[in-house]
Formats: structure tokens, sequence, C-alpha cells
């Protein structure tokens, strides 16, 4: 392995792989970010085995101890914000600003997590037979193993690593292969921050080896996965084989929905925000616009004229406002749909074609699709990328049936001045979180997060929600 390799951790103990991956900057091929150790099936058995002999103890340690692990970790990801952001830029193609903010959030989950050690609680009832106590408390589930992808490398392991360390849970955690340096930041920073050895271990590398490794190993007691829906089920069954808990985050087909009552700048601004920003990586996105008849030809043209201000460039760039797709693979995905979109008949109004810049990179126009219906695959599955289609609808009516004619069911957002169909959407939508005259993507981090139907599974994550998962609860009797 190279001497450079950033190495990864087990048992608090940073170790060499048997192999490197190397991390490289979308918006710049030629630009290496860094290089990282790839674990072996041995070293995801090596750091199970130091997650679960470490279990025990911090199963039992104080919650001031952890409190002050994730307040530490929480301090210094803020103050480096600007360092590990634009690290998170280089290495994950998202604008500069957008990686900034991603980190402060990143930075605040630590912090809300740090006050929830401090509030854990319990119930103490009365038995229905006399002279009875009964208790009722949350302890840790034990080896939590945490799979997390490649599009928000820092808010999404935050979100799962501070419950897991709040709640006394040992852990081992797999990113995603395409963003091993803000991993590495993030173990190392808990690492110096007190984290005892074997509580914390970090196994880069791919899930074909590293994740099916560390889902085969029945000393794993719960699974949390972020990631696609067919990657999801495989995860789903390994965990119902071991009988261990799993909560699954497994994307959207986000609705959008633009009433003729809406405001029209700021539904067009909705779109485009949700749509397009973060190059439309997001499993929030809103990928269906769905848009009533008289605000229409309006909200077309308004959109085209707004993507057509888009600029299109290197992340790092401060005039950028899209920066490139991920990598090769996914290029060639967003690409492949485009083409499916125009031979199912929809009409590419803007956008779609890849672009040269003066670095070699991963650029994609932002796409934008009309005369699409929902049996398109382009309205069914998710492209993962700046591509979105409009839907022409009737009215409020068709435009709810056309928002729930979907196998996901994460974000759903509608733009509107009536108070009675946004209050009826909000209760009828099929989606785990509903935007009102807000873009589907953005979400608050002491909140629950996640869907329903094919993109979520098992308990909420963030907020106190991420109890639920997390930990698990025992009753106790006492007679005096």
């Amino acid at each position: 392995m190279s001497p450079d390799a950033k190495p990864n951790l087990v048992a608090g103990q940073w170790i060499a792989g048997e192999g490197v991956i190397a991390d490289i900057n979308p918006s710049d091929t030629n630009d290496i970010v860094g290089t990282f150790a790839r674990a072996s099936a041995h070293d995801v058995e090596q750091a199970v085995g130091a997650a679960h002999d470490a279990a025990p103890a911090w199963a039992r340690s104080g919650i001031q101890e952890r409190h002050d692990v994730l307040e530490s970790a929480g301090r210094e990801i803020m103050a480096r914000r600007e360092e590990i952001g634009r690290l998170l830029s280089r290495e994950e193609g998202k604008t500069l600003g957008e990686a900034v903010a991603e980190t402060i959030r990143a930075a605040r989950i630590f912090d809300f997590f740090a006050g929830e050690c401090l509030r854990l609680s319990g119930e103490k009832l009365p038995s229905v037979r006399p002279d009875i106590d009964v208790e009722i408390s949350r302890g840790p589930v034990g080896v939590v193993g945490i799979i997390t992808p490649w599009n928000f490398p820092m808010a999404i392991p935050a979100w799962k690593i501070a419950p897991a360390i709040c709640y006394g849970n040992t852990i081992v955690f797999k990113p995603a292969e395409l963003v091993p340096a803000c991993a590495w930041i993030m173990v190392d920073i808990l690492h110096r921050a007190g984290m005892p050895p074997g509580t914390i271990n970090l196994v880069n590398g791919p899930g074909s080896a590293v994740g099916q490794a560390l889902l085969d190993d029945p000393r794993i007691k719960a699974v949390s996965f972020t990631g696609s829906q067919a990657t999801g089920a495989r995860v789903a069954e390994a965990c119902v084989r071991h009988m261990r808990k799993v909560q699954l985050e497994m994307g959207g087909k986000n609705p959008l929905v633009v009433l003729d009552d809406a405001d029209l700048e700021n539904a067009v601004e909705c779109a485009i925000d949700g749509s397009f920003f973060s190059t439309g990586q997001r499993c929030t996105a809103s990928s269906r616009l769905i848009v009533t008849e008289a605000i229409h030809t309006r909200f077309v043209e308004a959109c085209v004229e707004r993507m057509r201000r888009l600029v299109v460039d290197d992340a790092l760039d401060s005039r950028t406002d899209v920066g490139p797709v991920v990598d090769a693979n996914q290029l060639h995905q967003d690409q492949n749909y485009i083409d499916i979109g125009r031979r199912e008949g929809a009409t590419l109004r803007t956008g779609g074609e890849t672009v040269n810049r003066s670095k070699s990179g991963f650029y994609l126009e932002p796409a934008l699709f009309t005369d699409s219906t929902s049996e398109m695959r382009i309205n069914r599955e998710e492209i993962f990328g700046p591509v979105a289609a409009i839907i022409r609808v009737r009215d409020y009516d068709e435009a709810l049936q056309v928002a729930n004619d979907t196998p996901f069911g994460l974000t759903a957002g509608i733009c509107t001045g009536s108070l009675k169909h946004a209050t009826h959407f909000k209760r009828n939508a099929e989606a785990g979180m509903v935007m009102v005259n807000l873009p589907t993507a953005g979400v608050d981090y002491h909140v629950p997060f996640g869907g329903t139907k094919g993109s979520s599974y098992g308990p909420r994550e963030q907020g106190r929600y991420a109890a639920e998962f997390h930990t698990t609860v025992k009753t106790a009797y006492t007679k005096p």
C-alpha cells in the first residue's frame, strides 16, 4: 500500500488494507484528492470483533462521557467547516457553498445528540398489581453497522453515527467508495475526541466485499443503510436472516405539485432548487413537476429561462450553480435516462448535453422534459441526476393522484395559495415528508427523516425518533 494512503481504523489502531482507493475530483479528473486503504474481509472481521468486545463497557459508559465526545466532535467540525467543506466539494462535486452548509449541518447534528445524551429518560409506572413498580428504560442495541452513500458524505454519516454514540452503541462504519476522505476525517475527529478503542471502526472498500462481510457477521446487531432499492433489499434479507434490526433509506421519485394559484416566481425557484441543485443527486430531489393547466405554459417558460442562467462548472468556483455529476458511471446513467425519455415520447425542452470546461470533469447541463406522463420510465425510476420531467394535469385532484402514483414515498411538495389544498395535500400525500411552498429537498436535523412505500423501511432517522432504532426497550418489575 502507498505510504501516503490514509488507513482504516480498527480496534483503535490505524491499519493498512489490501489495496488503495484513489479519490478523484469530479470537477477535475486530474486532481487526486487522496488515496485511502481498502479494507479486506479479514479487516471487517477484526473491526466487528473489536466493536463486539468494546460494546459492554461502552454500554455502561456515563452520559457525560458520551456527551463530551459528541460535543468535541461537533465543535471541531464546525471550526474546520471551510477546510472540510472544500474537501467535500473536491471529493463529491457539490458547490463549495453547499459543501460548507453540509459540513455545518453535520456539526449541528453532533451538537444535537450531545444534548440528547443528557436528556435520556425512561418511565416509572404503577403496576396493575398492588405493591409492584414498573420501570421502562432504553438501552443500546450493541454493534451497529453503518453503510452510507456518496451524495452527502458528511451529513448522512453524522446523522447515523451521532445517535449510535449517544445511545451507547459501538460502530463499524463503511462509507461509499467514492467519498473516503470525508469519512476518514469524521472518524479521525471522533477518535481524537475520546472514543475508546473498538467503539468506532472505519472500513473503506466496495460493498461487494466490505459491505457483504459486514452483513454476514452475526455479531452485528443492527444495520443502518442509505442507498439504492436493489441494495437495500439485499441488506434487509441479510438482516432478517440474522434477526437483527434494520433501517433502510432507499431514495425517491418526488413530486412537486404546482397549482394555478401558486406564486409563479416561488414555484420556479422551488422547482429549480429541488430538481437541480446538488446536481440533482439528492434522494429528496423534485424529479416530477406536476403542473396544472392554467399555469403550465408560463411555468415551463419561466423554468427554461431560469435554467439557462444556471452556471455549470467547477464546484469550487464561486460562480458555479451546478457542479459536475459525481463520476463517469453516474454520468452514463443520466445520459441513458435522457435517451429513454426521448424514445418514450417526452420532449427535451432544454439541457441534457454534456459540456466541456477548462478542466476535465463530468459536466452535464440540467435537463427538463415536457409532454411526459406517469407511465414513462423517467417518471417511475430514480435517475439521481439533474433531470426533471413536467407532467401536465387538469386540476388539484388529478395532481394528487399523479403525485401518489409512484412506488416511492420520501418527500412531496405543493406550491399553492390555497389553505384548503395545502391542508388536504399534507394529509393525503403518500410521503414521509411534505413541503408546502418549499423545495422538496432541504430538511432540518432535529426532526424525523424518512419515507413510505419503497423509500424507507424501519424506524425514522434524525431527532429524538433516532432512539427507536438505536435502542432496545426494557421493562422491569420490582416488588419491595
